[in-house]
Formats: C-alpha cells, structure tokens, sequence
C-alpha cells in the first residue's frame, strides 16, 4: 500500500483525493484485531479553527482515556496553520497533519482512536477515522454529533432509552449506527474507521459516556481541550510568525519589517 506523506497532500486535486479514498477504502478491515477487553485506552481527537492575520490556523487537541474508568491518562496539542483547502469529503486532507503531529507527542499508544467525525459513514468509505488509521496504526472508529448524508443510506432512529440503537444502511451493507446513550436526548452517529467492529465501538461509547453529555468521554472532553487552547493560541501563533521572520531578518542583515508591513 503506497501512503502519501502528509506533506504530499498539498496540491492534490479534488479527482486526486478522491483517486486516493478510494485506493484506501478496500482495505479497510471492520472487525476487532484486538479483542474488546485488550483496549486499555481510548483517545478523542478533536480540532478548532480560527482565523487569523489572512490565515486559517487550527488546533488539534488528544486526550487519552482509561477505557474502564474513563479518568484521563494523557493530553496534548499542537497547533499550525491549515493550507489545504476546503473539498467536501476530503476532510482528512485538511486535518490529518496536524492529527498525526499530535498523535506523535503522546507518550503511550492508545488502544483505539475515536475522532469527532466519520469513519466509513463517508461517500467513499473512507472518513477521517478510517483515513488516519493506515498512518496510526491503531484501531480508529469516528463518532459525530449529527448525521452525514451519504447519498442511499438509510438512517432510523432508535427507540427513546438509553442504549438503544438502529444501523445505518445502504444496499444491505452497514455503515454506521444511531445510537442513544441517554433517554429524552438526541442520538449520535457512529461508525467503525478500522479494525474494531461496530459492537465494540457501541459498548465503548456506552461506558465512556458520562450523565452530563450525550457525547462520550473521549471526544467530549478533547472537544472542550480545543476551545480551551484556541482561547489561549489566538494572537500568539502570528505574533511568533513575525518574530520568526524578524529573527531570521536579522541573521540574514536584513531590517525588521515595519510595522504595519505585510509579512
């Protein structure tokens, strides 16, 4: 299988990507390679988005769970700037840089990746979940707080108590699941990225979901870790851009950029 280096994602035609998924999607295996009580750990990986000085900047947040208690092991974050350019259903393009950055500054490996986003609940089978597994190397699986239409797919909904649950379908084949991890609130959608089955996933959500949210533990709590930092990088990463630059000019002889000037 040839993966394309992130750095290699910039230039890529929406006809390119979309070559790319679908290279991809076949092989993907939607089943447990490591038995259910093996996963000792699940990551949430979420990403926030601001813009800003003409750039669109975006930070991704990691936080790594106990799969049985559900109490933080490990975090981390990195932030950077996001060149590729919006394509719908090429999201991976966009995050998977700054997904992998991050996933490398943890210092254990997780059992299993949970993305706010999609697995193969995608036009081509291949979400964000799915995609970053082949560079992971490590069991992925997507949940989303609303549905993703993918053209055929049929979408029920569960009965309303917790723990019920109905699949998503198209042709007969199973993409993903509506499940309800509270009574009286709104489902979310799941759907296996690579190698854990869809009844894994579902028994993991259900454990890790906690009274306060609908959305479990993992990628809850990363979803807050980005708004946090995103709070704190605002300003920051174009302040140290222009520091860069001027402590490069200054190496080189050159004069600082004046203020007001455009970098």
């Amino acid at each position: 299988m040839n993966l394309l280096a992130p750095k290699e994602f910039l230039g890529l035609t929406e006809a390119e990507c979309v070559r790319v998924q679908e290279e991809l999607s076949p092989a993907l295996e939607p089943w447990d390679r490591t038995p259910p009580g093996d996963i000792r750990s699940v990551a949430g990986v979420d990403l926030a988005y601001w813009q800003e000085g003409g750039r669109e900047l975006a930070v991704c947040c990691i936080v790594v769970l106990d799969a049985w208690t559900g109490a933080v092991l490990e975090e981390a974050h990195c932030a950077g700037e996001v060149r590729f350019p919006y394509i719908p259903g090429c999201f991976a393009f966009r995050e998977l840089p700054l997904v992998l950055e991050t996933a490398s500054r943890l210092t254990e490996k997780p059992g299993l990746y949970l993305f706010d986003g999609n697995g193969v609940l995608h036009p081509r089978g291949l979400g964000l979940a799915s995609h970053a597994s082949f560079y992971l190397n490590t069991p992925t699986a997507g949940i989303a707080k609303s549905f993703y239409q993918v053209a055929g797919a049929v979408c029920p909904m569960p009965e309303d108590r917790a723990g019920a649950w109905a699949d998503i379908t198209k042709d007969g084949q199973i993409l993903g699941r509506v499940l309800r991890t509270h009574t009286g609130v709104k489902p979310v959608y799941l759907s296996v990225g690579n190698w854990v089955s869809l009844d894994t996933v579902t028994e993991l959500a259900l454990r890790l979901t906690g009274k306060e949210s609908r959305v479990p533990l993992p990628t809850r709590l990363a979803d807050l870790a980005t708004h946090e930092q995103r709070g704190h990088l605002k300003g920051t990463l174009e302040k140290q851009k222009k520091s860069d630059i001027m402590e490069n000019n200054a190496k080189k002889g050159q004069a600082p950029c004046k203020k007001g000037a455009v970098l």
